[in-house]
């Protein structure tokens, strides 16, 4: 028998990867008996931020990352695949639809018992162990302090905000066109091998996003009042510090003017069909559920005040009217310095039955926290069944990762996305590569010896 500690992407994929290994799995949440600041309902897998999971073809690394963990049997994708929601060549998921699914998942698994409440210390009991600490970024104040005083200094932080979502009905739609970037929608099928392109599918004139299109003086207009927007309160902020790749926009505009023109309201791959040309600027507008009631603004992760949000928001053309069913927020994201503590097995260095994964290892992003789970869970099962563990070869996506947070420097730490930078180069015999050669080569490479890598490892023989 193993634990696992959280039920969020990684301790789900954790906790499912063991039990299909054929080892019984207690998974701890705290949830509803302690409640965060962000999550609203119960199910396991909530999503709190985006419902996007970002790019999901084979010229871009977190697409690699998917493909990756398709093959190696993730209950997240799965769950993810299944719901679906459009989103151009990114993969954004219904996020009731897809918790459920998680949650039905884990729920039903014969080998899975989930325990609602708080594991407010590290356990000295020795038939917790193997035992996966993956209680995200909002981890007890209780859990975080025992888990300082195991790695045996402080953990680091960074504070993470997200976008607001309107009601569908309440976006004036003649101010507003429908189009995805470049033409490039999900209406087709995903590509199936490496060199099929970026797109998926010849885009029908629809497009996956709602687009607001601004004028120069409607930029100006709306950039002066973001400028002067009144921050809320965040406690504990004694030393701001968020992730470069989530930066609330009025700390991204306060980096210059036309910061947000190349961010979050860049228009390039844009044409607004009423002028036939592309904005001075756009906020993009994604489909949040099933229903398509709800949207969410792309890129637009925010700390101002809810009712600030409403003046600045409804400067947006289109938003005039808008109503918020979720103001954007901003929360204490905890997380461990990764090369000081791990393996790249997600084994603790001093203790090999002690596994992290997720977000307070050391990762950022839903599919790269759900990759830390599987590995975990896959290697905590291997250690209740008397196994090596095993890392999967620096060469894939998720071994990539893997060896990024064990090895990075920890004087500078900062928890990262998967990108092909973390990747060894392919070997090229001389030939000099184009950038989309080279990210052909390597995705094509990645999944050779993943799956060479899957039939060699004991670990990843499913028993079901």
């Amino acid at each position: 028998m193993m634990h696992v500690v959280g039920g969020g992407l990684a301790g789900c994929e954790a906790a499912w990867q063991a039990a299909e290994r054929g080892v019984p799995v207690v998974l701890h949440e705290m949830r509803p008996t302690k409640a965060t600041a962000v999550h609203r309902t119960d199910r396991l897998a909530e999503l709190v931020c985006s419902n996007s999971f970002r790019g999901d073809t084979l010229d871009n690394a977190v697409g690699l990352l998917k493909a990756e963990m398709r093959r190696l049997g993730s209950l997240v994708m799965r769950a993810a695949d299944a719901h679906r929601v459009p989103a151009g060549v990114a993969l954004a998921v219904d996020r009731d639809g897809f918790a459920g699914a998680v949650t039905d998942a884990v729920a039903g698994h014969p080998r899975i018992t989930i325990v609602r409440e708080e594991l407010a210390a590290i356990p000295d009991d020795p038939s917790m162990y193997p035992l996966v600490i993956a209680t995200g970024p909002l981890t007890s104040e209780a859990l975080s302090a025992e888990v300082a005083a195991l790695v045996g200094a402080e953990h680091l932080y960074f504070y993470d905000a997200i976008s607001p979502i309107v009601l569908a009905e309440s976006i004036e739609m003649t101010r507003v066109f429908r189009a995805s970037r470049w033409g490039r929608h999900a209406g087709g099928p995903r590509p199936g091998a490496v060199g099929d392109g970026p797109a998926c599918g010849v885009d029908d004139g629809a497009g996956d996003y709602l687009n607001c299109p601004l004028t120069e003086v409607e930029y100006a207009r709306f950039y002066d009042a973001l400028a002067t927007a009144e921050s809320a309160t965040v406690r504990d902020l004694d030393r701001e510090k968020f992730f470069e790749g989530c930066l609330p926009i009025e700390v991204m505009a306060r980096r210059g003017r036309d910061t947000l023109r190349f961010g979050p309201m860049k228009p390039v791959g844009l044409v607004d069909p009423r002028t036939g040309r592309q904005p001075y600027a756009a906020v993009q507008l994604r489909q949040d559920n099933i229903a398509g009631d709800h949207y969410s603004l792309v890129g637009f992760q925010t700390q101002i005040t809810w009712g600030e949000q409403a003046r600045v928001l409804r400067l947006v053309p289109g938003l005039e009217r808008a109503e918020f069913v979720r103001f954007g927020m901003v929360h204490r994201n905890t997380y461990i310095n990764g090369p000081t503590v791990l393996r790249a097995t997600w084994q603790t260095r001093a203790r090999p039955d002690l596994f992290f994964a997720g977000q307070i290892s050391g990762v950022e992003g839903y599919v790269e926290s759900a990759a830390s789970g599987l590995i975990a869970g896959r290697n905590a099962a291997a250690v209740a069944l008397g196994e090596e563990p095993q890392a999967p070869p620096r060469e894939t996506a998720i071994g990539a990762l893997g060896y990024y947070v064990s090895h990075a420097d920890p004087r500078s730490y900062q928890p990262t996305n998967i990108t092909f930078g973390i990747m060894p180069p392919p070997e090229t015999a001389g030939r000099r590569l184009t950038r989309d050669a080279r990210k052909a080569a390597t995705a094509r490479r990645a999944l050779e010896a993943l799956d060479a890598w899957a039939t060699a490892s004991p670990a990843t023989v499913a028993t079901t």
